[in-house]
């Protein structure tokens, strides 16, 4: 899945449009390397996105085959 879309599944970035702006800013990075929108994401991959004053990073434990309800999205990353 790609990170852009992953990134909104997730509901870690609201909109797809902007998770495209922060990878495209060079503030995602997957396994400490920039990451591209289109950055195909794999179990056991890390995460990390850069805020203002703060980077948090991510684990991916699950890649979705669609959409993921809000209840189950939390379940698709693990906060590290």
């Amino acid at each position: 899945m790609r990170l852009d879309k992953f990134l909104k599944i997730s509901r870690l970035i609201k909109r797809r449009t902007v998770a495209n702006d922060v990878c495209n800013s060079a503030r995602v990075f997957v396994n400490n390397n920039p990451a591209k929108p289109a950055k195909q994401l794999k179990v056991g991959d890390i995460i990390s996105i850069e805020y203002k004053n703060m980077t948090k990073s991510f684990k991916v434990l699950y890649i979705p085959e669609g959409n993921v309800s809000i209840n189950l999205a939390s379940n698709l990353y693990e906060e590290i």
